[in-house]
């Protein structure tokens, strides 16, 4: 026989003090650090310093490819990269420019296990796409291969996608695409190679299908290199009948234009 124990709200408030109270021992204790130089702040993120290193990327830029412009060449202009080589998804944007100080932060959360950096982290990522995430149905997060995801225990990209889906509002369909092939490292790779590299990399699961149909859809990725990876999932996505694609990142690789 079992039975139902009611916790009396007295009993409730003792626990929540204690726990209260442990929390409060433990900062103490264990005081947060900077992410990037491990010196001690008074919350959450980064010290006055390393902030003030932080590169936003703000306008005036590429409305296609996000890349910023060293002067304002005028309203709805591209740059010579997004004319040349337009990509298959509509537009991209980023936070920050990938530097020192966003790089620090990326690895602090995908290999340090800082996932408390997510939620300002997808603060950033929602004020910089608000015009994307407006009109956008859905968030579909950059996927792992199931090896990787087992390895490291969680994506990054869906941690990012779900912090910016509290931001926003916007639903994340995080079984919208998949990584079926189990492609090398980018890093080091020439633009080229990581093309190859990520061919027929993804595609759109038949459960997958309806999250996907003529919605408007944004890809959630940490940081943005040549390219090729979020190239490779928006084709999926759209091949399986998306309305249209974008592209949203913490960081990425620019030189101004």
């Amino acid at each position: 026989m079992s039975a139902n124990f009611a916790v009396s709200p007295r009993v409730r408030r003792a626990a929540d003090a204690a726990q209260a109270f442990l929390r409060a021992a433990l900062d103490m204790a264990l005081p947060q650090l900077c992410a990037v130089c491990r010196a001690p702040v008074a919350g959450r993120g980064l010290c006055p310093p390393c902030w003030s290193k932080l590169s936003f990327i703000t306008r005036p830029y590429c409305e296609r490819l996000g890349i910023p412009f060293v002067y304002d060449p005028g309203p709805g202009i591209l740059s010579m990269e997004a004319i040349a080589d337009p990509p298959v998804y509509r537009r991209a944007r980023a936070a920050v420019r990938f530097d020192e100080i966003s790089r620090a932060l990326v690895h602090a959360l995908k290999y340090g296990d800082r996932l408390d950096l997510a939620p300002m982290m997808g603060r950033w990522i929602s004020y910089a796409g608000r015009e994307l995430l407006a009109e956008a149905d859905a968030l579909v997060p950059v996927p792992l291969h199931w090896r990787r995801q087992w390895g490291r225990r969680f994506n990054q990209s869906a941690m990012l996608a779900a912090a910016i889906s509290a931001e926003s509002g916007v639903p994340v369909a995080a079984r919208a695409l998949q990584r079926v092939k189990a492609t090398a490292q980018q890093v080091g790779l020439s633009r080229s190679e990581r093309a190859s590299n990520v061919q027929g990399a993804f595609k759109v699961p038949e459960e997958g299908r309806p999250l996907v149909a003529r919605r408007r859809l944004v890809l959630v990725d940490d940081v943005l290199t040549s390219g090729a990876t979020v190239e490779g999932c928006a084709r999926a996505l759209l091949r399986a009948g998306a309305a249209n694609v974008d592209v949203l990142v913490f960081a990425r690789v620019a030189d101004a234009v």
